[in-house]
């Protein structure tokens, strides 16, 4: 796979959808042997097989995620990004968005991470992975706090109090404003509320988050899809890209 289509992909991944142009930039901004406007063209009319593995299509000018495509989403996310900025990062970063699988681990999800693993998981790595990372794909396609209760019921979560309930719920919402965003052009909700906007700045709940009783969660048992499973649709694509969106609408 040509450096060129990595740099796609990285950025489809990271962006939701990468404009030529821009895509010109980025690249020779990164590196010493430019890369032309014609060769991305060449690109976007005749894109190499690794794009489509890589949940990336070309779209007018643009490179875009099968996501946006499937769901129509294409006019507004352009609205949603506006003229926001773009975030860069360093080319050895940028590139492990190759892996549609990679995120950013924040300071605050480490720490939603740390509780979940201590305090509901008692030291099991696999669940706590489990958990965190559906919760942070469920926010980084805006499906908010109910997603977040869904995800703790598949889980089996029992609170111990309701005081350890509020403070995951605080966690959550703090990991949630350090999400890298497609619509934000890959900053953070954070990031643009610190430089441009704050009611972009995710609230707490007007209410508390009340457990419904200490050390029940009477959440019935279901089978627990993976967000990088295959379908159960038989779409064959992965649940996270297919119906895990579908589920919250």
């Amino acid at each position: 796979m040509s450096q060129l289509t990595d740099y796609i992909i990285a950025l489809t991944n990271l962006y939701g959808m990468i404009q030529k142009d821009i895509l010109v930039e980025i690249y020779n901004t990164q590196n010493e042997e430019p890369i032309s406007i014609g060769e991305v063209e060449a690109y976007l009319e005749n894109p190499p097989a690794e794009l489509k593995k890589g949940h990336t299509y070309p779209h007018q000018d643009y490179f875009v995620h099968e996501t946006i495509l499937e769901f129509n989403d294409f006019e507004p996310m352009l609205q949603k990004k506006g003229n926001k900025p773009f975030y860069v990062p360093a080319k050895e970063e940028l590139l492990r968005y190759t892996d549609d699988r990679y995120f950013e681990k924040s300071a605050a999800y480490r720490a939603l991470y740390r509780f979940v693993k201590k305090n509901l998981f008692k030291g099991n790595e696999l669940r706590t992975k489990d958990l965190c990372e559906e919760i942070h794909d469920g926010f980084a396609i805006d499906l908010g706090m109910q997603f977040v209760s869904k995800a703790l019921e598949r889980a089996d979560v029992v609170f111990d109090s309701e005081q350890q309930a509020q403070e995951m719920m605080s966690l959550v919402m703090e990991m949630s404003n350090h999400i890298r965003l497609w619509e934000h052009n890959g900053n953070t909700p954070q990031e643009i509320f610190e430089e441009f906007e704050k009611p972009h700045l995710r609230p707490l709940p007007d209410k508390p988050y009340r457990a419904r009783a200490v050390n029940v969660f009477p959440f019935e048992k279901k089978v627990k899809i993976g967000r990088n499973d295959p379908c159960p649709c038989g779409s064959g694509k992965k649940y996270k890209n297919c119906c895990m969106n579908k589920q919250e609408e």
